[in-house]
């Protein structure tokens, strides 16, 4: 498989799963079926398009290829007639969030390394791809931020799968496996936060110290 064509399946299964994670925060919020194609499409398409705007693609990838735009307001009406089977549709969100990380992540490591962009950028942009539709979409719910719960395992889990494919591609190992240790590492630190309660430290404020006479 071309690089091309590995960063375009790669879109395509991220855009599916975050997807279906927006439609899920629509049903949380109660919206209209309209709502929950934006809310859909939105989650779907953020990350991948501020990356493309990073980059400087002209254009942004699902202005290329709009059936992107139609795999989500699919997932959409699917969730819309779905989601109160769910005994536990955050629950569900959670999971299928970090299984759109782990697919996202890896789609924008492998579209800033087609474009022979440097380490620095092609780790970055799969943080971007990975993270930002899902922070769009807890924004407009109104929701606290999966990216920002305190000490949870988000953003450094990106960041370590995309160092993963990062260090394997260096070692010579072809695309599809950097690429597919770039998803595992992601999904496995992001389920053991989920999971086991992995956490960052995180700042806890202290009272300033006062010189005595002060």
């Amino acid at each position: 498989m071309s690089p091309q064509a590995l960063a375009m399946t790669l879109d395509h299964a991220a855009v599916l799963v975050f997807a279906l994670t927006g439609a899920l925060v629509a049903s949380r919020s109660q919206l209209d079926l309209v709502g929950f194609v934006f809310m859909a499409a939105l989650t779907a398409v953020g990350g991948g398009t501020l990356r493309d705007l990073i980059l400087g693609r002209d254009p942004v990838f699902w202005v290329a290829a709009p059936q992107f735009v139609l795999i989500a307001a699919a997932a959409a009406v699917l969730v819309f007639f779905t989601a109160h089977l769910l005994e536990s549709r955050y629950r569900v969100l959670l999971w299928l969030d970090a299984c759109a990380l782990a697919v996202a992540v890896p789609a924008g490591v492998a579209v800033a390394a087609d474009l022979g962009h440097g380490p620095v950028i092609v780790a970055l942009c799969g943080v971007v791809t990975g993270s930002f539709g899902g922070l769009m979409r807890d924004v407009v719910a109104n929701e606290v931020p999966l990216v920002l719960k305190q000490g949870e395992l988000y953003l450094s889990a990106a960041l370590g799968g995309a160092l993963a494919a990062l260090a394997l591609a260096a070692l010579g190992l072809p695309q599809i496996a950097a690429l597919s240790a770039c998803g595992i590492v992601t999904f496995g630190l992001r389920a053991g936060s989920l999971r086991f309660g992995w956490r960052l430290p995180v700042y806890r404020p202290r009272p300033p110290r006062h010189k005595p006479g002060a």
